[in-house]
């Protein structure tokens, strides 16, 4: 049953939504969790739970949980450059025992462990509810306008609504917010292929001749499956007319993968998505509302990961309309407090993420950069610690820092 008014309004129930409510249960907020689809859903991924996720994971009292999911542990990073030069980032190793480790776990099982949570919480959740619109007094935003599984529409009142429903976000287009930039708009391609060689406990990301501006990736899943996919930006696909799946398939069929796919079949066909990412700081707050995961924009640039920044958005997110609730304030004003505190703790991270995605379009800088961290330990243990927060960010952000590193 829909009550007419809420404390919050989230609407999408992926990671970011879920973890939303599930914090603002831990508040005793009164919460409406709306999604248009009926779980257990798909939801095209890359599958990686980097050791981010795993910090908001255990402040959710849920990683034991997640641990023994379908999926698979991952103690190593694999890097590959055009010219077949590899480094590894080894998870394990003594220097790096701060650096969280991760899973690769299924989106259509990950998400809907989450939702299985969120049901066992004092929250109200709804599935088959697609959001049409948003309910608005001049620019405070008040609410949402939705039909439900039976085709009847219903407004809904919140203080704050919290736009969590991905890149194609009904919240960000109804207030204004959405912007399709390419340059700043990776497009993806997975698909799950059974029997593909030299799965172990192991991420790749691959950048061949074959789809430079781009990546290819391998990561396994359980039971010997792998999730195997490509990413590259819009603005090249735009300018060099690419087919992402030609591009997909002759990485595969390349000279240093053909081998590992020799016994390989996909369970798929390769299937697309949108990749917001953030090597652009987009607006993600305003009266009475606030933007959460892909919806604003908070993927990796470098790596395409986006949960392990989702799970901290909706951390920040509900923290700060607590600290609202207290004032009874919610302007944008008191709510811009989210974006700066969001920002504070991915920003640097994320501005070191797209100069190394910078890198990641040009064949000489690639090879020069992949073969001096599989020579340098320091060049292998800098981007190890970029990947574990370990790095102090003053240092991660002075240009000078990588100039010295790389002339050693």
């Amino acid at each position: 049953m829909i009550d007419r008014e809420y404390d919050i309004i989230i609407v999408g129930a992926g990671p970011a939504g879920s973890a939303a409510a599930l914090y603002a249960a831990k508040y005793g907020m009164k919460v409406l969790l709306l999604e248009k689809e009926k779980f257990p859903r798909d939801k095209i991924c890359g599958d990686a739970l980097s050791g981010k996720s795993v910090g908001v994971l255990k402040e959710l009292e849920l990683l034991e949980k997640v641990q023994e999911l379908p999926g698979a542990f991952i103690r190593r990073i694999i890097f590959s450059s055009p010219d077949h030069t590899s480094f590894e980032i080894n998870l394990q190793h003594s220097n790096l025992k701060n650096t969280p480790k991760g899973f690769v776990i299924r989106r259509k099982v990950f998400d809907n462990f989450l939702v299985e949570e969120v049901r066992k919480k004092k929250v109200t959740f709804i599935e088959n509810f697609t959001v049409t619109d948003i309910l608005q007094s001049g620019d405070r935003i008040q609410g949402v306008v939705g039909r439900n599984g039976e085709g009847k529409f219903q407004d809904i009142k919140c203080k704050v609504l919290l736009g969590a429903d991905g890149y194609n976000s009904i919240v960000c287009r109804k207030t204004g917010l959405y912007n399709h930039d390419p340059r700043h708009w990776v497009v993806a391609l997975r698909c799950y292929y059974k029997n593909v060689a030299g799965l172990t406990d192991q991420i790749e990301l691959h950048y061949l001749d074959e789809v430079i501006p781009g990546y290819f990736w391998i990561f396994p899943v359980e039971n010997g499956y792998a999730n195997v996919g490509i990413g590259m930006l819009h603005h090249y696909i735009k300018k060099g007319n690419v087919d992402l799946k030609s591009v997909l398939e002759r990485a595969i069929n390349s000279t240093i993968f053909a081998s590992r796919f020799a016994n390989a079949s996909p369970t798929e066909k390769p299937i697309g998505w949108n990749l917001p990412v953030g090597s652009k700081h987009r607006k993600n707050y305003g009266h009475g509302y606030l933007l959460l995961g892909d919806a604003a924009g908070l993927i990796d640039p470098f790596t395409g990961e986006g949960i392990g920044n989702a799970l901290y958005s909706a951390k920040f997110a509900v923290e700060t309309i607590n600290k609202a609730m207290e004032s009874e304030r919610y302007d944008a004003g008191l709510l811009s407090e989210y974006d700066k505190n969001l920002w504070n703790f991915i920003g640097d991270e994320l501005r070191v993420s797209s100069k190394l995605q910078k890198i990641g379009r040009y064949r000489l800088l690639l090879n020069f950069v992949i073969r001096k961290a599989a020579r340098n330990p320091q060049v292998s243990h800098l981007i190890a610690g970029m990947l574990a927060n370990e790095i102090p960010r003053d240092k991660l952000a002075n240009p000078l820092f990588y100039v010295r590193l790389l002339l050693n």
